[in-house]
């Protein structure tokens, strides 16, 4: 894969329980890409312990703790799911804000299967065409956001994708719009440049999907 993403710095924010694939597979795409890739976390202890489908993974190390985290430093936002832990993010107030901050700055975010928990959580998904894993519909519709049913969605920098089936497709979007880098800031997020040159003159953004 082209180093693309070299010099980008991007954090991933987890809690215990992230469903381990959906972090290790698309960092290793990330720093494939020639991106720096730092574990954001609010565990204590240095580590944090992923699940790895149906019971507890391995301890993945913390680069970063969430109290310590900046995200004026990091240029992109990665999002795994897991049921427990966006569960436990979205109670966290400095993890909502860390994650509507990158939103209104304008800064990419990719966030798969239950990973948009904490977006609904930061109120960052209202308008927005978004997918996760189905359970999440409900949430996500209530919320605000469009919800479709399809492997891969990409609105105005921010990708979603619904579980690990959908990976490469999810990796290959991401390191995309993270490569295409800021959409808009100050509250407002443009649509990328893949959707204005597909005819959004008017400014009303559309997803775009791979299958």
């Amino acid at each position: 894969m082209a180093q693309s993403l070299q010099g980008k710095k991007v954090a991933a924010l987890v809690a215990k329980g992230f469903e381990q694939v959906e972090l290790l597979k698309p960092r290793k795409a990330l720093e494939d890409a020639g991106a720096i890739v730092e574990v954001i976390s609010p565990e204590q202890g240095g580590s944090v312990r992923g699940w790895d489908m149906t019971d507890w993974g391995d301890d993945v190390d913390v680069d970063v703790q969430l109290n310590d985290a900046k995200p004026e430093e990091y240029d992109a936002l990665l999002l795994p799911g897991g049921v427990k832990n966006p569960d436990i993010l979205r109670t966290i107030p400095r993890a909502v804000q860390f994650v509507r901050d990158f939103f209104d700055a304008g800064k990419p975010i990719a966030a798969i299967c239950h990973g948009p928990w904490t977006m609904v959580e930061a109120d960052i998904v209202r308008g927005l065409h978004v997918t996760s894993w189905p359970s999440l519909k409900t949430d996500l519709t209530n919320a605000g956001a469009n919800w479709t049913d399809e492997q891969v969605v990409v609105d105005r920098g921010i990708v979603t994708s619904r579980k690990p089936d959908d990976i490469p497709a999810f990796n290959d979007k991401m390191i995309e719009e993270f490569t295409e880098g800021q959409h808009g800031g100050a509250g407002k997020r443009e649509p990328s440049r893949q959707t204005r040159a597909a005819g959004a003159s008017t400014g009303t953004a559309r997803s775009t999907s791979s299958r």
